[in-house]
């Protein structure tokens, strides 16, 4: 109870001081935040809005339930979670960070992942996705897509060792039933739970698409206040007394570690947000590459408050705990930058050939600066509908497979 207090009590004060810094300096707080919707509108809208359309659809048409028998036999043994977890994990791989939350809090409501299984996949699921850190962070701020390599690689690496370390998780929390229908080989079961998914599914199909763009557009809009308000934070935090307070023993810890203290800074930025933290380390004077990319590496990983704050947004309407995914975060925070560390050295020689044959990235800094994001959008929904009109294809086969 005292604790609470406190916590509320220490919330409260920093509100208020937050409010003073707004209201003393507004033309500051009105650019941060045209800054943070500009990221929003340009980056992260056209980017994830399909991908959100696209998983609750093949939710509600049952592909979902088909990966998840495939997948049965991989993700249980490695991961400890079921089948459809697999689908989670795909495609909070290949989207931005609140996908993978998302779809953890979506397959819990589904009731497909019991609360410990969907925390494993919200720890792991849920990170940066490949365009993000080799076009807008290797391209579009360290200005050299070879580095990008080194982010991904350990970014990804360090995701799938802290899966295989979430299965000692909450080891006495109840696990998911595997399929009873064990008659035939594993495609023509999971053909089988995919029509009865579909039989199962009470909504017509053009309401299960209304309800997926519904959805979609309220998660990102969601999404895009938290970017506005934490753009604005970290604005003050950068330039106020908080920055003046936390780089000391930042810089310290740093140099304890044989990093430049000058890199201090960007880990003040890059607690709260990861975007604006990758140009003070891309702008960092004094450091070496090597100790860049590794501080790159784990900031991209812990993913900042702002991410952080839009998880537990996601998953309030569930059971799942934002607990383990802050602590997890920080082991997967350590495991990429220790990753980085080891690796750096022995991709010279790649990264020398990949910075001499990958000229294409070079010349074009921003895909939304080259091509507008309605383009982007434009060419994300084009494959979507490309793809949709695929998973129908699918489905009528499976009608039929399943009737006969």
């Amino acid at each position: 109870m005292r604790i609470a207090l406190i916590r509320t009590s220490m919330l409260a004060v920093l509100m208020m001081v937050l409010a003073g810094f707004m209201f003393g300096n507004l033309q500051l707080v009105y650019e941060s935040s045209v800054q943070g919707l500009k990221i929003w509108l340009e980056i992260v809208f056209p980017a994830v809005f399909p991908v959100l359309v696209l998983s609750e659809l093949m939710v509600g048409l049952g592909i979902v339930h088909f990966l998840g028998v495939l997948l049965e036999p991989i993700m249980r043994p490695l991961f400890r979670v079921p089948g459809s977890g697999g689908f989670a994990v795909a495609m909070g791989f290949i989207s931005s960070y609140p996908v993978g939350a998302r779809l953890a809090a979506l397959l819990r409501a589904q009731k497909l992942v019991t609360r410990s299984e969907g925390e494993r996949l919200l720890c792991f699921a849920s990170t940066a996705d490949p365009m993000f850190i080799l076009v807008a962070i290797s391209v579009g701020i360290f200005h050299d897509a070879s580095l990008g390599v080194v982010i991904a690689g350990a970014n990804f690496t360090a995701a799938i060792l802290l899966g295989l370390l979430l299965r000692f998780h909450d080891r006495k929390g109840a696990s998911s039933k595997t399929g009873e229908d064990q008659k035939g080989s594993l495609f023509l079961r999971a053909i089988r739970r995919m029509s009865q998914a579909q039989i199962d599914e009470r909504r017509r199909l053009m309401e299960i698409l209304s309800d997926a763009v519904n959805n979609a557009f309220q998660t990102l809009f969601g999404i895009g206040a938290f970017m506005v308000v934490f753009s604005v934070i970290i604005k003050f935090a950068s330039t106020g007394v908080i920055s003046e307070v936390l780089v000391p023993p930042l810089a310290w810890l740093l140099s304890a570690l044989q990093f430049p203290e000058q890199l201090a800074h960007s880990l003040v930025v890059g607690f709260l947000e990861v975007t604006q933290s990758m140009r003070s380390v891309s702008d960092a004077v004094g450091p070496d590459m090597k100790s860049k990319i590794v501080v790159a590496s784990a900031l991209v990983a812990w993913g900042g408050i702002s991410v952080h704050t839009q998880v537990a947004s996601i998953i309030s309407s569930t059971d799942i705990r934002y607990k383990p995914y802050f602590l997890y975060k920080i082991v997967h925070a350590l495991l990429a930058g220790v990753i980085a560390f080891f690796i750096w050295e022995p991709m010279q020689g790649q990264l020398a050939w990949l910075k001499s044959t990958v000229t294409v990235f070079t010349s074009t800094p921003n895909a939304t600066e080259q091509y507008g994001w309605t383009t982007l959008l434009v060419g994300n929904l084009t494959l979507m509908a490309a793809t949709l009109l695929g998973f129908f294809m699918f489905v009528k086969l499976v009608r039929y497979l399943s009737h006969r």
